[in-house]
């Protein structure tokens, strides 16, 4: 079946024993045990235990698997829970890990700080677009590679299956945190990744009301993860989160497709702007990776814009007031157009490309019209 068909039909059990079209939330705890064979009480395979293993879980799961092509798949409480899940799977006290440069900010906490500190574990942040830096990173004890791509926020794009091969040849595992894309623009697995990580809060949700993380993979490096951050530490996804997250990504495929045309146009009308600084987002020409985006990415680009306006800093706030229909607001991925604003005093400014470094706007743009959008960017460009 294709993608929109995948994403309507995959993962759905049509057990319930009432006939419900819909999959119902099942909002128990404790499932029906068989009594002819023993009890495995960390099984992740069988319904025992909604910490272990949930049915709106399991749908989930099952249909993020169908859209991906993924073996397996574990979905988790946030998609911080998810990225700490594979690091604290696959890292142990003495190894080391390469980790792009350009990271969500969690992603630069839990490895520049937490998981060095409390577990010994060394760290190499590297320019993940240059994949000559990841090879140099390297080390004999080199045990996980981790990029993110798109960068947030910088929308940078690396070479998946060059850094795959680089990984691989160390005898370590990558992984790539492709949130910014989400599992429609960027399939990692598809380019020799071992992992794909996404905050399903943002674009496989959808609609800003759930959190959400999940880990693909093979089956084998997914029930490490299972047992170890979902069972043991807990950070098992509710049946209603679940719920709530299959029942957005079921339009995924035409939110994407949206939000990549919009997006188009928005930067577009940014590029040509004499009030703007500088634009990045991977479907423009000038964008610094746009040759190896075509290839990722097949022509959808994903909803993430990276830009700044000229202008000091009052300038810029004035900018974010006088947005009427743009909201100012974290987040991305959702069906309305949010905006937040790097000012220079940002300790993570050091972190990105220089160009970065005078402030700028992380832009993640909705489902309104793009004419919509960008009247209400051409009206707070007036007053600025």
């Amino acid at each position: 079946m294709k993608k929109n068909t995948l994403a309507v039909h995959g993962g759905n059990t049509k057990k319930d024993a009432y006939g419900a079209v819909i999959q119902p939330i099942y909002m128990t705890t404790n499932y029906r045990i068989p009594t002819d064979e023993p009890l495995d009480w960390s099984g992740t395979e069988i319904f025992s235990y909604a910490r272990n293993l949930n049915v709106n879980q399991d749908v989930l799961q099952k249909k993020l698997c169908d859209l991906t092509g993924a073996e397996d798949c574990v979905v988790l409480a946030s998609g911080v829970a998810a990225l700490a899940g594979v690091f604290m799977t696959f890292l142990n006290s003495g190894d080391h890990a390469v980790v792009s440069e350009v990271c969500y900010s969690a992603t630069n906490l839990l490895m520049r700080k937490y998981i060095p500190e409390k577990f010994k574990i060394d760290t190499t942040f590297v320019d993940t677009t240059d994949t000559e830096a990841v090879k140099k990173a390297i080390k004999p004890n080199t045990k996980l590679i981790h990029v993110e791509t798109p960068g947030n926020p910088t929308t940078e794009i690396s070479d998946i299956e060059a850094i795959a091969k680089l990984a691989h040849e160390a005898g370590a595992i990558l992984c790539v945190d492709t949130t910014f894309a989400g599992p429609i623009c960027i399939y990692p697995l598809s380019h020799s990744a071992d992992l794909e990580i996404h905050s399903m809060t943002k674009y496989i949700n959808g609609h800003g009301d759930s959190l959400g993380g999940c880990v693909l993979g093979s089956k084998e490096l997914i029930k490490e993860i299972k047992q170890l951050a979902m069972v043991n530490y807990g950070g098992v996804l509710s049946p209603f989160n679940a719920w709530l997250i299959e029942r957005g990504l079921k339009t995924l495929p035409i939110r994407m497709e949206q939000h990549s045309k919009t997006a188009k146009k928005v930067a577009e009308f940014l590029n040509a702007s004499e009030k703007v600084r500088f634009v990045w987002y991977p479907g423009l020409e000038n964008h610094p990776q746009h040759e190896r985006a075509e290839k990722l990415m097949k022509g959808q680009y994903s909803g993430m814009i990276a830009f700044d306006i000229k202008g000091d800093e009052a300038a810029h706030q004035r900018f974010l007031k006088e947005l009427k229909l743009i909201t100012h607001a974290v987040s991305l991925g959702s069906v309305e157009s949010l905006i937040i604003y790097f000012d220079k005093s940002s300790d993570k400014l050091p972190h990105y490309p220089e160009i970065f470094r005078e402030g700028f706007f992380r832009f993640s743009i909705g489902l309104e019209d793009a004419e919509d959008i960008i009247d209400d960017l051409k009206k707070a460009f007036e007053v600025i």
